[in-house]
């Protein structure tokens, strides 16, 4: 297959609530989207860099800049044979991971499409729905977070997280386990502690989570070996692993328990496999994060999902929990059961709605 054309436009969509962790409060989406176009087919990917650099080094406007002027320009014109091959294309440029997965993804969507398969299949998926679970922002208080809880249970979600940060920890986790004591919950701390921490960290083991997530500094898994060696509840370790061998390096000094992959961050389907693949066979469980995706982004995150090793309840919900009006029809739903049926139709299995996406461009680029 060759890649003749691709388009680049960058969206805005309001959230239908505010949503804030330790980095920040978001009210509006900038979203980057890419369209490959191959052979007579079309194939979506989303950047899910977020507006400022404070996950990781990645903003919109430096994955635009890197798709721009290094990604795109070394893509057309190939040709391929699978998507395996696709990051051999790319130059030597380190990290940049989202802005790569904007394209990767989009390639493996056109391929299945070429295959007349769903991606799902393609990426070898087995499961035929996928359990959901949401991220719930930083509340005003604790009042509004135990509504806000009871709101999502009642939607029918399995699993509860919520960001916390320090001086807005424990407190939460008490209410929220006391309001609800059987409820699957987890706490995400976004890299807010340090060991300096340790007996609050400690703390939270009288709780019964599921996991923390990166309590404490992004790129430090020594400090995160030492944390999990002294605290009962699972380390789950998300902005830490960006590869395979990432994940090899932190399992191998059990510097967690739990991976969450986001497809963005380890740079695409072909990068979340091979994690997958790894947690897999020494039977550590994963997840499939979200960063506030789109309907093209959260599609790409169900096929992943419905490999077998993602065993968690991920942060992939519903379109309504985070927008008015989705870019994809039919819109995405949730199950009775708290579920996400996996989509068997080519492609993502989804179709994208092109007029919304043209109301909602602010820029765009073509190659």
């Amino acid at each position: 297959m060759k890649i003749e054309k691709i388009e680049l436009k960058e969206i805005s969509m309001p959230l239908v609530s505010p949503f804030e962790t330790s980095f920040g409060r978001t009210t509006l989406r900038r979203i980057l989207l890419v369209k490959l176009f191959s052979d007579g087919l079309i194939g979506y990917g989303e950047c899910t860099a977020p507006e400022h650099p404070f996950y990781n080094h990645e903003s919109i406007d430096t994955a635009w800049l890197m798709i721009s002027e290094y990604l795109a320009p070394s893509l057309i014109g190939k040709t391929f044979s699978h998507p395996k091959e696709v990051s051999r294309f790319f130059p030597q440029i380190r990290g940049h991971n989202m802005a790569k997965a904007a394209l990767e993804t989009a390639v493996w969507e056109f391929y299945a499409k070429a295959q007349n398969i769903a991606l799902s299949k393609l990426l070898g998926g087995m499961l035929k729905e996928i359990p959901c679970g949401v991220s719930i922002g930083i509340q005003e208080n604790i009042a509004s977070l135990l509504k806000k809880i009871e709101k999502e249970l009642l939607e029918g979600y399995r699993r509860i997280k919520i960001k916390i940060k320090p001086n807005h920890d424990i407190d939460l986790i008490k209410a929220v386990r006391k309001e609800f004591p059987k409820l699957q919950l987890m706490v995400d701390a976004n890299s807010a502690y340090t060991l300096s921490d340790l007996q609050l960290l400690k703390s939270f083991d009288d709780y019964n989570l599921m996991m923390i997530e990166q309590p404490l500094e992004h790129d430090d898994m020594i400090d995160h070996s030492e944390l999990q060696e002294k605290i009962n509840t699972p380390i789950c370790l998300d902005e830490s692993i960006l590869s395979v061998d990432d994940a090899r390096r932190a399992l191998s000094i059990e510097a967690c328990k739990i991976i969450n992959i986001k497809l963005g961050r380890v740079g695409g389907h072909l990068s979340a496999r091979r994690i997958h693949d790894y947690s897999l066979a020494r039977n550590i469980p994963v997840w499939c994060g979200g960063m506030l995706e789109s309907g093209i982004g959260r599609a790409h995150n169900i096929a992943l999902s419905s490999l077998i090793g993602f065993v968690l309840p991920g942060d992939v919900s519903a379109s309504s929990r985070y927008w008015h009006q989705d870019i994809v029809e039919p819109e995405i739903k949730i199950t009775s059961k708290g579920t996400i049926i996996v989509p068997t139709t080519p492609g993502l299995g989804f179709e994208v709605n092109e007029k919304r996406i043209n109301e909602l461009t602010q820029r765009s680029k073509r190659f």
